[in-house]
């Protein structure tokens, strides 16, 4: 598999780079994907050293001044996250370059990626969940589910792959839980609230009328399914969270993951600390949860007035003075 054309001399850098993808797809397995961004970088790369050099570049001529000079021309066109993956894709390709003897060191080593910010989540209050959430019509079996599907995203906070995945042997009604495959194929339990259990009740009872003969056997296993008897799909959960994010509260925009993040904001102005919400939602990182602390201050500032002895009257317009 060749990603670069017009190699004709094994000193040119480009013949090295071609050597560096093939490396990637043939050995490391990687996507056709991932090596095409690979190539894009460095093809890149040489395009900006020959034009700079007035030849074709050799490897020698991809030093530290040259690699900076190049950042700092894709910095202006660029947003951090494809600044930082085009750090990465010249440290990856030094370090191969190392490691089959073309150079003794990394120019790019020395690189500064730049930091990254995550954007803050998106979460409704608990008022605008309330309107959504009562949305759907129970008087059918496409309406009850779409209920406990709804009832189920805020209740735990699972991630949409994760509410497609659950088969009806990982839920508990009775104590209220769930069995969650997440990430890594970890399993992790989470809970349920009254209204997630009662609009699951109801679905369980209109489930049987979808399925079919033809239904097959995994997904007849599934918790939730599609009006054709097959498990619910990722693609339709979106369609029908925007479709009542739109009826109840004019909002097209509305994702899943909202859901998710409205569940980890409303817990922790309600008190519940987190190493919980981590563990309830399955974050490998608690600096992953912690992004929660900044998307509402409600809860901090009830703590804040029921403990601080002067923070009501500060807030009431007294001052100490």
């Amino acid at each position: 598999m060749c990603y670069l054309c017009s190699v004709s001399a094994a000193r040119l850098a480009e013949a090295d780079v071609a050597r560096f993808l093939e490396h990637l797809g043939e050995e490391r397995r990687l996507s056709r994907h991932t090596v095409a961004a690979y190539a894009r970088d460095l093809e890149q790369l040489l395009r900006f050293a020959e034009e700079r050099l007035d030849r074709r570049p050799e490897l020698r001529d991809l030093d530290r001044f040259v690699l900076r000079a190049f950042l700092g021309v894709v910095a202006r066109e660029l947003e951090t996250a494809s600044i930082a993956r085009k750090i990465a894709s010249l440290r990856s390709f030094f370090r191969f370059m190392m490691r089959i003897g073309r150079t003794k060191d990394n120019p790019a080593a020395e690189l500064t990626l730049p930091k990254l910010t995550r954007p803050l989540p998106t979460f409704l209050d608990a008022e605008t969940m309330s309107e959504v959430l009562v949305a759907p019509e129970d008087d059918g079996e496409l309406g009850t589910r779409d209920r406990a599907v709804l009832e189920v995203l805020y209740a735990t906070g699972i991630r949409v792959s994760e509410l497609c995945g659950l088969d009806l042997e990982r839920l508990d009604l009775d104590r209220q839980e769930m069995r969650v495959i997440g990430k890594g194929n970890k399993e992790r339990r989470t809970l349920l609230g009254g209204p997630a259990v009662t609009a699951l009740t109801a679905w369980l009872r209109e489930r049987p009328s979808l399925l079919r003969p033809t239904t097959p056997e995994a997904d007849r296993r599934a918790l939730f399914l599609s009006y054709r008897g097959r498990r619910l799909g990722v693609r339709r959960v979106q369609t029908l969270v925007k479709r009542y994010g739109v009826l109840s509260a004019g909002r097209a925009d509305l994702h899943p993951h909202a859901f998710r993040h409205s569940c980890a904001t409303h817990l922790l102005d309600g008190g519940a600390d987190l190493r919980t919400i981590q563990e309830l939602l399955g974050h490998t990182s608690l600096s992953v949860t912690q992004r929660y602390t900044h998307t509402s201050i409600d809860g901090l500032i009830r703590v804040y007035d029921a403990a601080h002895p002067l923070a009501s009257a500060a807030r009431g317009g007294k001052s100490r003075g």
